[in-house]
């Protein structure tokens, strides 16, 4: 039985989702940005990566326990998305990923070297599991999803964490036409040109939602600019 809803709020219970190889766990931190954190584990191998070290070291290391964290991914820049980097790397030795343009402005705002950098095509390790990188330039340069494909799996389909870049009614903010141009090309083009409604995508606040349920309003979305 899915009791996955992936309704979740700072300061209650983490909701998680079983895959057939993967162990998908959201938890909310931080009371006024809401921040969602992601912890991926592979069945196979028990280890993980977490999604956005973003706020509330206790929650996400208590989170953790004796998992052994082998990445910490940060979606991008936003200082929101990374406060509790530093404790997390400190405490589990996981690698830093991040995109190649994001990957500096993270490093200099938390202290915390990106030890891998990333960009389209690139992969990151979930122990046997395997997670896409999809770069999505607009909300910030160097703003990156990240895709786990289950299609394989009886009854499956893709599940994308796209941190700040898509959420359900739009794109992320972004402060020009020129970046916002760029985002709605970006998500056309790599998310809802290339990958099937049934995708379940996590952003980086709020609940999750579907690509077959926001494909509608793509036309909409770009007149309004937004």
């Amino acid at each position: 039985m899915v009791t996955y809803t992936g309704e979740v709020k700072p300061g209650g219970p983490a909701d998680t989702r079983e895959l057939d190889s993967l162990v998908i766990t959201k938890v909310a931190v931080d009371e006024q940005m809401s921040n969602n954190c992601y912890l991926l584990t592979c069945k196979d191998t028990g280890e993980a990566v977490l999604i956005d070290a973003a706020a509330a070291s206790d929650t996400l290391l208590g989170l953790i326990g004796s998992i052994p964290v082998t990445h910490v991914v940060t979606t991008h820049q936003h200082w929101d998305h990374h406060r509790a980097l530093s404790d997390v790397v400190g405490a589990t030795g996981a690698a830093t990923v991040a995109g190649v343009p994001d990957a500096a402005p993270i490093t200099e705002q938390t202290g915390v070297p990106v030890t891998v950098e990333v960009g389209d095509g690139d992969t990151v390790p979930v122990g046997s599991c395997t997670l896409s990188v999809i770069a999505l330039a607009g909300h910030t340069p160097g703003s990156i999803a990240l895709l786990y494909d289950d299609s394989a799996s009886e009854g499956g389909h893709p599940h994308l964490f796209t941190g700040d870049s898509l959420f359900p009614g739009g794109p992320g903010r972004t402060t020009n036409p020129e970046e916002f141009t760029s985002l709605i090309n970006d998500l056309e083009a790599k998310v809802f040109g290339a990958l099937p409604d049934a995708t379940w995508f996590y952003p980086g606040h709020g609940n999750d939602s579907t690509l077959g349920a926001e494909r509608p309003h793509l036309e909409e979305w770009r007149a309004r600019g937004w």
